[in-house]
């Protein structure tokens, strides 16, 4: 929607646009850049959806994606139109949200203070609006919500009036069956993003070991990451904010809610860990009576109120137990089977908090083994989301390359080494409406630093045991070597057919290594065997995966 004032001189008109309008001509700012990173962008934002989805109602997630060009010769060089699917297994979404849910920029269920790889609402609606405006194809949305009905809408969005349009609606049979299914055709460049799109389920795949997930390329050809374990992290849940993150305009938009008629009862129901007991102090902190009406303060006395907010420091921290981690086990299980290490190690930080908001930091180290090569990889994760984008620009770059004193843990420069950070908050501070690179946030630096030093402490303890068994070993190879030359010259000095019985000492030598063996146990048992490969029957499991998805 669009209005327009003309100014007393009749020289300067002034427009309102909206939202959809606004990222239409500014799509940019969601990473929607180029036909390649838009490819990316869009599976990437509809695969976070479904995950979300999933993961908040304890479902494990089994979710299928795949692109088919859209171009009659199949062989015109890309950018061209491509149809991209994305299926899932989650709870559905109700028949009276679907058009809103997915035609509506800034509308959806992110706008609670609750952990989630979503934040601005924003996401899927933009793929379907860049998938608009370069092709002029509309969006095809199926889903069940109960499993007895599955609902289809054929919409497009009304860019100038953010509202959906839907062309054509139907219901048909569910079967039971759960889920929901997104259909667009976009402009993409595969050529260019097909390495992003695989990295980015791999580092999915990782990071959410509990997980199936499908992807079917152009070609048709099925990449499959199966699921490692059926542990799943626990449903973050939502919470109320914390004294210290709020503002001014946070705390007016509370007090014009509220139904509370005493600041005592308003500070115990809108704030976290606020209790009675620490109500009363900082009330009398700020000078607040605790039987004034939360609607009677003045605009002054709310400004006050907001400095003490600040300033009081007997605020309880944030609960961390709103927070969702990976957990040990789950990033365990992840590390094992995609990175395949000779040894690997999980370190999870004590919860903690900036600005009133709680985040946990867990690292996970990663050494040898058959997929990493020499060289240091970093893995970025923000609430499970893989960040592919802007490496440098990050806190995690930051703190790996310019605070992390390499030399001191010993270990080699070329060192088949992979790092994986995860950072778990209601809120993570990206720089940027993409969610590619996080803000260098001291407190998260310093979190990060020491669970990359303990990770890094454990990794020195193997590399110091493996080295032992190493010298070990050379000794046995020097000893094998030179040990029979040496009893045949002592036979011949005594004048004696019958060889000294030197393999006794090689037998003790044996000894001495399997002493080493057994105090390197405890460091390998950090590690993990390496997942075996996918057996050569999987492939008729998986080829009947994609008959399966293209019937639904």
């Amino acid at each position: 929607m669009a209005t327009e004032s003309v100014s007393s001189s009749g020289s300067t008109t002034f427009t309102e646009i909206s939202p959809s309008e606004f990222f239409y001509r500014n799509r940019d700012l969601a990473g929607f850049t180029n036909p390649a990173r838009a490819l990316y962008m869009a599976c990437r934002e509809l695969l976070e959806n479904s995950m979300d989805a999933a993961e908040l109602y304890g479902v494990l997630p089994e979710i299928y994606v795949r692109l088919i060009s859209e171009n009659s010769a199949v062989d015109a060089p890309d950018p061209k139109p491509y149809r991209l699917s994305v299926v899932d297994n989650g709870p559905g979404v109700e028949p009276s949200q679907i058009p809103s849910a997915f035609g509506k920029v800034f509308y959806g269920s992110k706008y609670v203070l609750r952990q989630s790889r979503g934040m601005f609402g924003l996401g899927g609606t933009m793929a379907i609006l860049y998938g608009q405006i370069t092709t002029n194809k509309p969006v095809l949305i199926t889903s069940s919500a109960d499993g007895k009905k599955r609902h289809s809408f054929e919409m497009i969005i009304d860019i100038a009036e953010n509202k959906p349009v839907v062309l054509k609606r139907e219901s048909t049979d569910a079967g039971g069956k759960t889920g929901t299914r997104v259909d667009l055709t976009l402009e993409g460049d595969y050529l260019r993003a097909s390495q992003k799109i695989i990295d980015y389920l791999r580092q999915t795949a990782l990071v959410a070991s509990y997980a199936n997930l499908a992807f079917v390329d152009p070609q048709g050809q099925l990449t499959f990451f199966e699921r490692a374990t059926t542990s799943m992290p626990p449903a973050p849940k939502e919470t109320l904010p914390h004294p210290h993150g709020i503002d001014v305009e946070a705390l007016k938009r509370i007090i014009k809610l509220t139904e509370e008629t005493t600041m005592l009862s308003f500070m115990k129901t809108h704030f976290h860990r606020v209790g009675e007991k620490i109500a009363k102090k900082f009330l009398e902190f700020a000078g607040i009576s605790p039987r004034l009406a939360p609607k009677r303060l003045s605009n002054q006395q709310i400004v006050a109120m907001v400095g003490a907010l600040q300033n009081f420091q007997e605020f309880l921290q944030p609960d961390a137990s709103v927070l969702s981690p990976v957990g040990e086990e789950i990033l365990q299980a992840g590390i094992t089977k995609e990175l395949q290490p000779e040894f690997s190690a999980v370190v999870a930080r004590p919860p903690s908090s900036y600005s009133g908001f709680p985040f946990l930091v867990e690292v996970g180290m990663a050494y040898g083994g058959k997929v990493l090569q020499p060289g240091l990889k970093l893995f970025r994760f923000a609430n499970r989301i893989p960040l592919l984008y802007d490496e440098s620009s990050d806190v995690s770059f930051k703190v790996m390359n310019e605070e992390i004193d390499w030399r001191r843990y010993h270990v080699p420069q070329d060192a088949p080494l992979g790092v994986i950070t995860h950072i778990a908050s209601t809120k993570i501070p990206y720089k940027t409406v993409g969610k590619e690179y996080i803000a260098d946030r001291p407190e998260i630096e310093k979190e990060l630093r020491n669970a990359t030093r303990e990770a890094l402490r454990r990794l020195s303890i193997y590399l110091s045991r493996k080295g032992s068994m190493e010298a070990v070993q050379r000794k046995m190879n020097i000893y094998g070597k030179y040990l029979p030359l040496i009893a045949r010259f002592s036979a011949d000095l005594a004048g004696v057919k019958k060889l000294p019985d030197y393999k006794k000492l090689m037998g003790k030598t044996k000894e001495v290594e399997g002493e080493v063996e057994g105090e390197a146990t405890e460091a390998e048992t950090m590690g993990a065997e390496p997942a075996p490969q996918a057996a050569e029957g999987k492939k008729e499991i998986e080829q009947k995966k994609i008959e399966e998805y293209s019937a639904d």
